[in-house]
């Protein structure tokens, strides 16, 4: 794993639903999760049209954090943690961190 730094960092989530229902309370859960690490949602949309190269995914989320120590506590804590089986369960996901 990177070292954290002190960059303002966010999150880009890529997915691929499978369970609708599974990922609406998966969605429904995960704001809860941010507040302790200063994150917030930026972005969550649909796919409309790939412009250049491949992407499989339908849907893209953005969550931002004041940096990477924050990112990583998030991703890390056991509030999150506790929600993966129920991601795994729901979509196909692939989480990317990036600092600015």
């Amino acid at each position: 794993m990177e070292q954290p730094s002190d960059s303002r960092a966010c999150v880009i989530g890529h997915i691929t639903v499978r369970d609708p229902d599974k990922w609406a309370e998966y969605r429904r859960q995960v704001p809860a999760t941010l507040s302790d690490w200063g994150g917030e949602l930026v972005f969550r949309g649909r796919k409309i049209s790939v412009m250049s190269g491949e992407h499989a995914h339908a849907e893209t989320v953005v969550l931002q954090f004041p940096d990477a120590r924050s990112l990583h506590g998030w991703f890390q804590s056991p509030a999150y943690q506790a929600l993966i089986p129920l991601r795994q369960q729901a979509a196909d996901v692939v989480l990317v961190g990036y600092e600015s």
